[in-house]
């Protein structure tokens, strides 16, 4: 059972994302897994507006809504990245302002470790092709790239990050933000840390694996 408790932690985390600019109007969608239960924000819904009635409960495993609020038509690679990966309670979709910029490019970045925020937060970033919004090609796209990535890059339409908490996401967009940022405003001048310097990092921090 969601509580009244649950749905307000929810509301308050969307709109902290809001006011993170990470997303205009509905351009984007919210996600946590509750449970066996997914709450995700309601098709057009404003995430930094988000009222409590515009959320939808889903269980996660039949993707049945549960209380008759109709979910973001990208409900589905929400329950399919929840069904795959059980280290993850939290899925954003977003459009932030650079990072959508680069999603737009005609020659996007290979490599978006500019800083070591990068390959520590947010980790290789996953490039996919266009696909329509709510098509089950990008579903299906997005939910396969997640299987071994935290971070997506959607061509022409914006960015997807998972992570265990509502921090998390919120670090792995904002970091993702900033090399988008960087490698915008250098006018593609810039480099980035070779994987020795990578793998340096991750020894001297004792990680088995950079997010």
């Amino acid at each position: 059972m969601i509580t009244k408790e649950q749905v307000e932690i929810f509301v308050t985390q969307a709109h902290r994302y809001g006011e993170a600019r990470l997303m205009l109007c509905s351009s984007g969608n919210l996600s946590w897994r509750v449970g066996d239960k997914m709450l995700v924000s309601g098709t057009g819904s404003w995430l930094p507006v988000l009222p409590p009635e515009k959320v939808a409960v889903c269980d996660i495993i039949s993707g049945q809504v549960e209380n008759g609020v109709r979910p973001s038509m990208e409900s589905v690679f929400h329950l399919g990245i929840f069904r795959n990966r059980p280290d993850v309670n939290v899925v954003l979709h977003f459009q932030s302002e650079y990072t959508t910029v680069v999603a737009c490019m005609k020659n996007k970045p290979l490599d978006f470790n500019v800083t070591l925020e990068v390959p520590y937060h947010v980790g290789e970033v996953a490039v996919l092709p266009y696909f329509r919004p709510g098509s089950p090609e990008l579903a299906e796209a997005v939910i396969e790239a997640m299987q071994e990535h935290d971070a997506v890059l959607l061509s022409n339409h914006g960015q997807v990050v998972c992570g265990r908490d509502f921090d998390e996401v919120l670090e792995r967009a904002l970091f993702f933000e900033m090399a988008c940022r960087i490698i915008v405003q250098s006018r593609m001048d810039y480099t980035v840390l070779s994987q020795k310097e990578v793998e340096d990092l991750r020894n001297s921090l004792g990680l088995a694996r950079i997010p």
